[in-house]
């Protein structure tokens, strides 16, 4: 019989020799190549794959390249000279890879996982990146200027400090959000100093000062408040995604204003008090006169809890400052003043409300008893003066009555601050609050009746209640 010659396991791999090699009845058989002694090809009865081996520290290393019909054997290149790249590796050119690391003592299938675990790990870097910069975008397009603006505004209501918010509010929508729309749109971050000087400018150039002045202040102690609030436990917690660190509103100079000096005359306060009706608005522009220029807001914000009918002593509160809490000011009024509140008591039990002021069913605006002025004025003539001028014209009346500074102080619920008042002076002036207050009812009952000089009898000591 003729004998088979044998097919050679060594030989020069060439595609026509790799598919003509037979596959065997079961198991596997190997064609290695001589071009490169690393690189082999599995037989099975159903593939042909090829494969890397070698041997590292005296042990096999055997790994699977894939099917001979998806490697081409050498490399396919694209282009010429300096230009030419590879476009698919070829199984000989692998195997040559890999056996690279196994001359460096690497083992191509440690190497192969922590390759792998590299690109995973750079892809969740790159997710992790992606997902902080879309953030990026959102906190930007969230945490604008105006919202900012927005939070200290609610900021200040939940302090109660709802007159400085309804001015802050209106202030930012006038002459920020409305002139300046894209700065207003602007992360809050990234608002300049050029900016805000901007803005500030342009209400400067209009003649306004006094509301330049007051917009840089509430710019500045919104931005301040943002800055602080990651470190501050007593500011809102919405306030920290805003991301601020320093204020550019800083270097800004600060708008100095004249301090108004507006007095009613003797006679222009007679006229005033003349022209008092019997209206709610009236009734409280009158206690408040006839309780020593106290503020509006204030004293609308007066329940029926707080008058005390048998010591007439009414309780208000007052706000104003940095202070956390509303400082209890304590007003010990005279007769007629007293009476006043008796009447106010009356009417507010009977339309079973909480509030001395209460009208259309809540308590009074305080912005109502500025407009019932406004009418007067138009009424009368007169030349414009505000609620604040009444104020101001009452201390001035009462320090020329010889009512000590400090007295007119507590009677006025002045800023009250500094080492002696804070920790030393607590002595609470009732006594003294009373007497100025019956001086001053009949100054002005004095001014009613013609005598614009009033009385300066000073009234018996009260006995305490």
């Amino acid at each position: 019989m003729p004998t088979t010659k044998p097919t050679p396991r060594r030989d020069r791999l060439t595609l026509a020799k790799i598919q003509a090699f037979p596959h065997p009845a079961k198991g596997q058989v190997f064609l290695r190549d001589t071009v490169s002694p690393h690189l082999a090809v599995r037989v099975t009865p159903a593939s042909r794959t090829y494969v890397f081996e070698s041997t590292l520290d005296y042990k096999l290393i055997r790994i699977v390249l894939g099917d001979v019909r998806e490697w081409p054997l050498e490399s396919v290149w694209s282009g010429s000279g300096n230009d030419r790249t590879e476009e698919q590796r070829g199984a000989r050119q692998e195997a040559a890879r890999l056996q690279m690391l196994v001359d460096q003592g690497i083992d191509p299938r440690v190497h192969a996982r922590e390759e792998q675990a590299a690109q995973e790990a750079a892809k969740e870097a790159q997710k992790a990146a992606e997902a902080e910069a879309a953030r990026e975008v959102e906190a930007k397009a969230k945490h604008t200027l105006i919202t900012l603006l927005e939070a200290y505004v609610e900021h200040l209501e939940g302090r109660g400090k709802n007159k400085s918010a309804a001015a802050a509010r209106t202030m930012f929508k006038n002459h920020v959000l409305g002139p300046f729309p894209q700065v207003a749109a602007k992360p809050a971050r990234e608002v300049t100093a050029l900016e805000i000087a901007t803005i500030i400018r342009m209400v400067t150039e209009k003649g306004k000062e006094r509301t330049a002045g007051a917009l840089r202040s509430y710019l500045s102690a919104a931005f301040n408040a943002a800055a602080k609030a990651p470190f501050d436990p007593r500011l809102p917690s919405a306030l920290i995604p805003f991301a601020v660190e320093a204020n550019p509103v800083a270097p800004v100079a600060a708008i100095k204003t004249k301090a108004r000096d507006r007095t009613l005359t003797p006679k222009e306060l007679e006229a005033y008090l003349k022209a008092l009706g019997d209206g709610l608005d009236d009734q409280a522009l009158r206690l408040s006169l006839y309780a020593g220029g106290q503020r509006i807001a204030q004293l609308l914000r007066a329940r029926v809890s707080d008058w005390n009918p048998e010591s007439r002593i009414l309780r208000l509160f007052d706000p104003k400052g940095r202070r956390t809490e509303p400082r209890e000011h304590l007003l010990p009024v005279g007769p007629k003043a007293a009476a006043m509140v008796n009447t106010l008591m009356k009417r507010a039990e009977g339309r079973e409300t909480e509030w001395l002021f209460h009208q259309r069913g809540r308590r009074m605006d305080p912005g109502t008893p500025g407009k019932r002025i406004a009418t007067i004025i138009t009424e009368t003539g007169a030349d414009h003066f505000t609620v604040a001028d009444v104020r101001r014209t009452c201390e001035t009346l009462l320090a020329g009555m010889k009512v000590s500074r400090d007295v007119r102080a507590h009677l006025l619920s002045h800023g009250l601050s500094g080492v002696q008042h804070a920790h030393y002076d607590k002595h609470d002036y009732i006594d003294e609050k009373h007497r100025a207050l019956v001086r001053w009812e009949r100054k002005l009952e004095g001014m009613l009746k013609g005598d614009t000089g009033g009385s300066t009898v000073t009234p018996i000591r009260r006995a305490r209640a």
